[in-house]
């Protein structure tokens, strides 16, 4: 009797552990500021190609609380743990949203990882602004707009004009406030992350971006690619993002 009990016990850790160790297959994507989600378009197909379940979140830049609220509906929607990634501001809204418990993982792409107490824009005037990116005053409704004369070189670099265009005649404002709301939990400090530094951005400066996952204790690739590095490197940022789904 004694050797079954044990020999239950053991079976029964072994599929427990199989059971924390099985990938993640509900991956959820998190826009950033000036853009939405159909940015995602390329990593979507790869990852559903691949078997994944893959969700958008369509943040209404309004405010923080906004856009957090906003990715746990979708975060709420899923049948099981989820895989968090974030561009840009999508990372200070991953941060706080991340704490949710069906998040297993969260996934920086050249984005921000504030911690509790911090905003974005603590992190924005953290390095020197390069002479490529810009922004525009808040407008009378408070909005901010990537300034357009500036869109190409300080955002999408490695795209081409004609896509540079259309991103920007079709950017997303952000309320100019929210880079100036603290976020109120770090989910990086319980979570497993990932970061993914685009070495050419000249967006948020590579270096911030290195320093706040470094921080995180986050797995760091770096990756040649401007601000929107999951458009123009899409595959290699789908690497990560399966990685952090199978925990390597």
């Amino acid at each position: 009797m004694a050797t079954v009990l044990v020999m239950a016990q053991l079976l029964t850790g072994f599929k427990s552990g199989n059971a924390q160790n099985k990938p993640v297959k509900n991956i959820v994507l998190v826009h950033g500021a000036f853009a939405d989600g159909s940015g995602w378009k390329q990593v979507y197909d790869i990852l559903t190609k691949k078997g994944y379940h893959v969700s958008i979140v369509q943040n209404p830049l309004t405010s923080l609380k906004d856009d957090v609220n906003a990715a746990n509906s979708v975060i709420g929607a899923q049948d099981g743990p989820v895989i968090l990634v974030g561009h840009s501001w999508g990372g200070a809204v991953i941060t706080a949203a991340g704490v949710n418990p069906k998040v297993a993982g969260l996934v920086y792409v050249a984005a921000f990882a504030p911690d509790q107490g911090e905003t974005a824009g603590k992190w924005v005037s953290a390095a020197p602004q390069a002479p490529e990116a810009g922004f525009t005053k808040p407008d009378q409704f408070g909005f901010v707009y990537f300034d357009p004369a500036k869109f190409h070189g300080g955002f999408a670099g490695d795209l081409s004009k004609a896509q540079s265009d259309f991103l920007c005649a079709s950017q997303v404002p952000i309320i100019g406030h929210c880079f100036e709301e603290p976020v109120e939990q770090a989910a990086w400090k319980t979570k497993p992350s990932y970061g993914i530094v685009a070495t050419e951005d000249k967006a948020l400066d590579p270096g911030t971006e290195r320093t706040m996952y470094k921080r995180a204790n986050a797995k760091i690739t770096e990756i040649k690619g401007s601000h929107v590095i999951f458009i123009s490197q899409p595959e290699a940022v789908v690497r990560v993002i399966m990685a952090a789904a199978e925990n390597k």
